[in-house]
C-alpha cells in the first residue's frame, strides 16, 4: 500500500499545526493532557484539554489538542464546536477542517462542501481533491466530478487511488461497464487488490452478467481462503444470481471510502494514533462501514487500547458477515489486556457458531497454549486440520504449534512427527527447524541432525537471538565449547535480557575457564528472571545453585555427564 502516495502527495496529508505551550495558569492540565495523548490515552486527554480549556478559552493550541482527542474517541459532536472556534479566528488547523468538513458532508450539503476555499480550508490536495469529485457526484453534476477525478489522477504518484474513487463513483450510478474497464486497465492500482476493491470489482461484473469472472476473480484475490462473506458471494455467484453493487450507494459513501482508503494507506506512513483519526471519519460518514470498525478497532490495538478496541470490535452486529473476525480481533484484544480466561471464552463460543472456519479453532488452540493448556491445544489444532486440506502449505503451522503442545506434555513421537511435517509442507522453515533442533539437543539425540538444522535456521535468520542461541547451545552440547561462545555472546548481543540466553552464556564461559565471567552472567540471568514464570525454562533455583558451588557441582549433584571436550580422551 505504500506505493499509493508519493512523498509529496504523503507529506500534504500529513500537514500537522506546531504545538506551542500554553500560558502557565494551565501547564498542570495541559502537562497531563500532552502526555495522555502520548499514550495515547484519548479519555485521559480529552478531558484534561477540556480542563484546560476551560481556564484558557481562546487557546487555539488548546483547541486543536481537544479537537485531536475527541476525534480519536470518535466523537465528532464533541470535537465540532471547538473546530467552528478554531475557523472563526481564521486560524489554520488540519483537525478543525476534518472535522467541520466531516459535518458538511455528513448533512449532504454538497454545495456548501463546493463552497469553502480548499486553500485555506481544506485538509491536503489528495483528500480535498477526491471529496471535491465526490461532492459533484453528491450534486448530480457527473462530468465535473469524472474530470475531477481525472485531475486528481494527474498528481504525482495517486492515479491508482484517483482511477479506484472513480470506478467506485461510476458504478456507484449504475455505470458498470466503464467501472469494469478501470479495474481491468492496468493502471487501476493496487487498491484494487485490498479485499474491498476485490469484492467491488466481482459485484461490478455480475452486475453485467459475468459471474463466472467475477467468481474466478475473487478465487485469484484470495485463492482458497475463505470467510462466510466471501462464501456467501461464492454460492450466489454459483447459483446464478446477481450480486448487488453494496460498496458505494451514495456520495456520501464516497466519501466515506475516501477517508477508509486513505487511512489503508496511511497506515504504512504514518502513526496509527493519526491513521486513526481518518478512520473515525469514515465511520462518522458511513456508520455502517463495517470494514472502517474493524480498522479502528485494529488501530487500537495497535495503540495498546485494549478496553477501546475491545468495544469497537463489539459494535459489529452478530448477524454481519464480518462478525466472526470481530470477535477474533476482541478475543486478541482481551488476551493483549491481561484477560485471558475472558478471551478463551469468546473463541469458545466462537467455535461453536463458525464451527467450519480452522482460523476460529487454531486461534483457540494458541491462546490455550499460551495459557500452557496444552491437552486442551492439541484438541484445538486437531480439529483445524480436520478443516484443513492435509496439503496446503500454511498447515504447517498447524503441525508446528500442535508440536510445541505435544512437547510440552513430554508426548515426544507425536511431537516429533508434527515437526517433520511441518517441515515436509514448509521446507527451511526457521522457526521449526530451530525448535525440533533444541528440542533433540536438549534430549541428547540426534546431535548432528540436530547442529544441522539449527545452522540451516541461522543461516535463514541471522538475527534471531533465539536461533543463535540454539546454535550455540548444540555446539555446547557437542562439546565444541570454544566455538559455542561466538554464537553464545552473539545471541546475548540480540537478546541482552533473556535470562534463558544469559544463563547459557554463563554455562558455556564456565566450560572454557572463564569462571568469573560465568558467575556474572549467572548473576545477570537471574536478575532477568521473572517470578511469574514459572513455565519457562529460565531455572532461579539453579542459576542460584551454580554461583554457590559452580557448573560441575551442580552437573555432578543432577547425575548429568560431566562438561567433557569433543574428541577428549
Amino acid at each position: 500500500m505504500r506505493s499509493l502516495l508519493s512523498s509529496v502527495a504523503l507529506a500534504a496529508v500529513l500537514a500537522t499545526a506546531p504545538h506551542v505551550a500554553p500560558a502557565q495558569s494551565v501547564a498542570g492540565a495541559y502537562l497531563a493532557g500532552r502526555q495522555a495523548a502520548i499514550t495515547s490515552d484519548f479519555e485521559a486527554a480529552a478531558r484534561y484539554y477540556t480542563a484546560a480549556l476551560a481556564r484558557d478559552p481562546g487557546n487555539v493550541e488548546l483547541m486543536e489538542d481537544a479537537v485531536i482527542a475527541q476525534m480519536a474517541m470518535g466523537r465528532i459532536d464533541r470535537a465540532l464546536p471547538i473546530a467552528q472556534q478554531i475557523e472563526a479566528s481564521e486560524a489554520r488547523s488540519q483537525a478543525a477542517h476534518m472535522i467541520i468538513i466531516a459535518d458538511i458532508l455528513a448533512q449532504e450539503d454538497y454545495e456548501g462542501y463546493l463552497a469553502r476555499d480548499v486553500d485555506t480550508q481544506g485538509i491536503g490536495p489528495l483528500v480535498d481533491g477526491l471529496l471535491n469529485a465526490w461532492a459533484l457526484v453528491g450534486a448530480d453534476r457527473v462530468d465535473e466530478a469524472m474530470a475531477g477525478f481525472d485531475a486528481v489522477s494527474e498528481q504525482r504518484g495517486v492515479r491508482g487511488f484517483a482511477m479506484y474513487h472513480k470506478a467506485m463513483a461510476l458504478a456507484g450510478l449504475g455505470r458498470f461497464e466503464e467501472a469494469s474497464e478501470i479495474f481491468e486497465s492496468e493502471g487501476s492500482g493496487p487498491l484494487q487488490q485490498t479485499r474491498r476493491g476485490a469484492m467491488a470489482r466481482a459485484e461490478v461484473l455480475s452486475q453485467l452478467g459475468r459471474n463466472d469472472e467475477a467468481a474466478a476473480s475473487l478465487e485469484a484475490a484470495f485463492g482458497t481462503v475463505t470467510d462466510p462473506e466471501l462464501d456467501a458471494m461464492h454460492l450466489a455467484l454459483e447459483a446464478g444470481e446477481t450480486l448487488a453493487f453494496t460498496h458505494i450507494t451514495s456520495a456520501r459513501d464516497g466519501m466515506a471510502e475516501v477517508f477508509y482508503s486513505l487511512a489503508g494507506a496511511l497506515r504504512q506512513d504514518a502513526g496509527a494514533d493519526y491513521t486513526l483519526l481518518y478512520g473515525r471519519l469514515a465511520r462518522h460518514l458511513r456508520p455502517d462501514h463495517v470494514d472502517a470498525l474493524l480498522l479502528n478497532a485494529d488501530l487500537l490495538e495497535t495503540l495498546e487500547q485494549y478496553d477501546l478496541a475491545n468495544a469497537t470490535y463489539k459494535q459489529v452486529p452478530a448477524d454481519h458477515p464480518a462478525f466472526h473476525a470481530a470477535e477474533l480481533g476482541r478475543a486478541a484484544a482481551l488476551r493483549e489486556s491481561g484477560k485471558p480466561d475472558a478471551a478463551i471464552e469468546v473463541l469458545e463460543q466462537l467455535a461453536k457458531r463458525f464451527g467450519d472456519l480452522p482460523l476460529v479453532h487454531s486461534t483457540l488452540g494458541d491462546v490455550l497454549r499460551q495459557q500452557s493448556r496444552f491437552e486442551e491445544a492439541v484438541a484445538a489444532y486437531e480439529r483445524a486440520l480436520d478443516l484443513t486440506d492435509p496439503e496446503a502449505r500454511g498447515a504447517w503451522f498447524l503441525h508446528y504449534a500442535r508440536a510445541i503442545s505435544y512437547e510440552r506434555l513430554k508426548e515426544w513421537p507425536q511431537a516429533e512427527a508434527d515437526f517433520r511435517r511441518a517441515l515436509e509442507l514448509n521446507p527451511g522453515q526457521p522457526q521449526v527447524l530451530n525448535y525440533l533442533g533444541y528440542s533433540l539437543v536438549e534430549k541428547q539425540i540426534k546431535l548432528d541432525e540436530a547442529l544441522a538444522m539449527i545452522e540451516e535456521a541461522v543461516a535463514a535468520s541471522p538475527d534471531s537471538g533465539y536461533i543463535v542461541d540454539s546454535l550455540g547451545w548444540v555446539l555446547y552440547r557437542l562439546g565444541r565449547y570454544e566455538e559455542a561462545v561466538e554464537h553464545m555472546e552473539r545471541a546475548v548481543e540480540l537478546m541482552p535480557v533473556d535470562p534463558v540466553v544469559n544463563d547459557h552464556l554463563g554455562d558455556v564461559y564456565w566450560a572454557v575457564g572463564r569462571e568469573r565471567e560465568a558467575r556474572f552472567q549467572w548473576m545477570r540471568a537471574l536478575s532477568f528472571v521473572d517470578p511469574a514464570d514459572t513455565d519457562g525454562e529460565a531455572d532461579p533455583d539453579r542459576m542460584r545453585r551454580k554461583l554457590e558451588v559452580g557448573l560441575d557441582a551442580v552437573l555432578a549433584e543432577e547425575g548429568a555427564d560431566p562438561l567433557r571436550v569433543a574428541n577428549d580422551d
